[in-house]
C-alpha cells in the first residue's frame, strides 16, 4: 500500500461509522442560537485564517447574515487581515472572558465596515492564557458558556481555532456545531487531518459528542500541477466519501495583496479569481447549512 493511499485510510472508516450510528451529533445550540463553525487545521500554512476571514465576510456581506469572527489564535491574524475594515476598539480580549472574569464575551467584539460582520479584538495575550487554564476544572467549556449570550445575537459564529491541538483549539472545537478543515494538496496536511479526527473521536468519547464535521475543503491549490493534484485528490476522496466540498481555493497572488492593506479580496480585487473562489465557497456552505432560508424581499 503506498503511503497517499494508507495515510489515514481508517479515517474515512471511523467517519462513515459515526455518520451512520450518529456519533457525530449537532452541539446544542441554546434558545434562538446562532451556528458556530470551528475553522481547524493541524498544519500551519494552509491558509486557515484567510478562509475564516472570507467565509465570515462572504455570508455577512453576500448572504446576509448576522456573523462574528472570533480569533482564537494570540498571532492576531485576523484583526490584521481586517484592519482596513475594523471601526474602533473593543473594551476587552477574549482572553479576560476565559480567564472568568465576569466579564461578557459580547465586550470584546469591534465592528467592521463590512455589513454585519463583527470580530473580536487581536489578543496577544492567548498564549499565556491557554497556560493559566491548564489546571482549571472544565476548561474545555469556558468558551462554550461563553457563547451562550453571542449565539443569540449572531446567526453565525466562526471560530478561527490555533494550528495546533492545545487547550483553546479544543474550546473552539467543543463550542462548535461544525467543523471546517482547510487542507492543502499535500501529505503533511493529510496527517494533520488525521490528528484533527482523533481528537473529534475522543471528544465523541468523552462528551458523549462532537461536533460534525462539515467538510474538507482544499486550499492553495496551484491548478498547473494537474497530475499531482488528481492523485492526492482520489485519496482524499476515497477516504473522506462526501465529505470534501466542491470548492476549491486556489492559489491567488490578489489574496495576498488584498492581506497587505488589511482587506478582504472582495473589497481588494472584487473580480479576482481568489474571490470567485471564496464566493463559491460560501454559497456552498450557505446551501447546506441553510437549505430553506431565504432573503427577505419588499412586499409589491
Amino acid at each position: 500500500m503506498s503511503r497517499v493511499t494508507g495515510i489515514g485510510q481508517g479515517i474515512g472508516q471511523r467517519l462513515r461509522k459515526a455518520v451512520g450510528q450518529g456519533a457525530l451529533r449537532r452541539m446544542d445550540r441554546g434558545a434562538g442560537g446562532g451556528i458556530c463553525i470551528a475553522v481547524a487545521a493541524q498544519k500551519g500554512g494552509v491558509g486557515k485564517t484567510t478562509t475564516a476571514v472570507h467565509l465570515a465576510a462572504s455570508l455577512a456581506e453576500h448572504h446576509h447574515l448576522e456573523v462574528l469572527l472570533i480569533d482564537l489564535d494570540n498571532q492576531g491574524h485576523v484583526a490584521s487581515s481586517l484592519r482596513a475594515h475594523l471601526r474602533g476598539a473593543a473594551n476587552e480580549t477574549v482572553s479576560s472572558v476565559l480567564l472568568g472574569r465576569d466579564l461578557s464575551l459580547l465586550d470584546a467584539v469591534v465592528a467592521t465596515n463590512i455589513p454585519r460582520l463583527s470580530v473580536t479584538a487581536a489578543d496577544r495575550q492567548l498564549s499565556s492564557t491557554e497556560a493559566q487554564l491548564a489546571g482549571r476544572i472544565g476548561r474545555e467549556l469556558l468558551l462554550r458558556r461563553a457563547l451562550v449570550e453571542v449565539r443569540r445575537r449572531f446567526d453565525v459564529i466562526i471560530l478561527d481555532c490555533p494550528p495546533n491541538l492545545g487547550l483553546l483549539t479544543l474550546n473552539g472545537l467543543v463550542s462548535a456545531d461544525h467543523v471546517l478543515v482547510p487542507c492543502d494538496l499535500s501529505i503533511l496536511s493529510l496527517e494533520g487531518v488525521d490528528d484533527l479526527d482523533d481528537t473529534l473521536g475522543n471528544l465523541d468519547v468523552m462528551l458523549g459528542r462532537a461536533p460534525e464535521l462539515l467538510g474538507l475543503v482544499h486550499t492553495r491549490v496551484d491548478r498547473r500541477n494537474k497530475r499531482q493534484n488528481a492523485t492526492i485528490r482520489a485519496a482524499v476522496a476515497e477516504r473522506y466519501t462526501g465529505r470534501v466540498l466542491q470548492s476549491e481555493i486556489g492559489v491567488n497572488t490578489d489574496i495576498s495583496g488584498a492581506q497587505l492593506v488589511g482587506k478582504t479580496i472582495f473589497s481588494a480585487r472584487p473580480d479576482a479569481r481568489g474571490a470567485e473562489d471564496y464566493r463559491a465557497l460560501a454559497d456552498e456552505i450557505y446551501a447546506a447549512l441553510w437549505p430553506v432560508r431565504r432573503v427577505a424581499t419588499p412586499a409589491a
